[in-house]
């Protein structure tokens, strides 16, 4: 209980410093196939708005974009999560060039094949979104601490065996360092906007719903809810007590008393 307590001051001493925005997708900055945000790096919080599908409206202002980024099917994709939107390096604190190194969690990215990718963030609500990359925790590293060590450039392969056409390219990052209470979990999203070719659609995806896909407390099936961290990361060891239920991964001790959970949905594998 401490620890919460003392994360909780220290997360309200450094909210307007320790947050990110998505700045760029294959070296194209916002606003070009992906949609301009109102400069705004605050996370969202509610996972019942549309908002949790690709940020932007209605919580945040939005301008469109006409553009879509072609990508080839099987090819890697970059995002690039800095902590101002125009952020070209370090601020004066060297701890929050991506984000601050105390928000700890995953790394994730999703697709949503759309009749038309240029209706962004507007398509992104709703079911249809399959998940093709996940960096959670592994040997005491979150994928957070991982995408600061690579300078904020979040890789992602677009599977070879969806359809061709457009898709939302949805990356999202999750910190868990407040989440000790419900709508605690600060959730960073974008959309860019790609049309994929080459694709051999061989596979149909297990696909979500945002919102739907994740509910405000554990241990519901589709928490996001963490009750307690010790110097950031999760007690006990995660890996041996990993249990994957529907769509998500319940990090768990002995009994119903759930100590970290996040949110997933089974990845789209080609080769399987």
């Amino acid at each position: 209980m401490k620890s919460s307590i003392i994360q909780t001051v220290v997360a309200a001493a450094s909210v307007a410093s320790a947050h990110t925005i998505m700045q760029a997708v294959n070296g194209l900055e916002t606003g070009k196939g992906i949609y301009m945000p109102d400069n705004d790096n605050t996370p969202i919080q509610d996972v019942s708005t549309d908002s949790i599908a690709c940020s932007g409206a209605p919580v945040k202002k939005w301008r469109s974009s006409s553009d879509v980024i072609e990508v080839k099917a099987g090819s890697q994709v970059t995002g690039l999560w800095l902590h101002e939107l125009g952020s070209t390096g370090p601020d004066e604190y060297s701890d929050n060039k991506v984000i601050a190194s105390s928000h700890h969690g995953p790394v994730m990215a999703y697709l949503k094949k759309v009749d038309d990718a240029t209706n962004n963030p507007g398509a992104g609500p709703g079911d249809g979104w399959f998940k093709i990359s996940e960096v959670g925790y592994e040997n005491q590293v979150w994928g957070v601490d991982k995408l600061i060590a690579d300078e904020g450039i979040q890789t992602i392969t677009i599977p070879e065996c969806i359809e061709d056409g457009d898709y939302l390219l949805r990356f999202e990052l999750i910190a868990l360092h407040s989440a000790s209470a419900p709508m605690g979990a600060q959730f960073y999203l974008s959309c860019a906007q790609i049309r994929v070719s080459g694709g051999t659609a061989t596979k149909k995806p297990e696909t979500v719903s945002f919102p739907g896909a994740y509910s405000l407390h554990c241990p519901r099936s589709r928490g996001v809810h963490v009750l307690e961290l010790e110097n950031g990361l999760l007690s006990g060891n995660p890996g041996k007590h990993a249990v994957k239920i529907e769509i998500t991964w319940c990090f768990e001790l002995a009994g119903p008393r759930c100590i970290g959970i996040v949110a997933v949905a089974v990845i789209l594998a080609c080769s399987e």
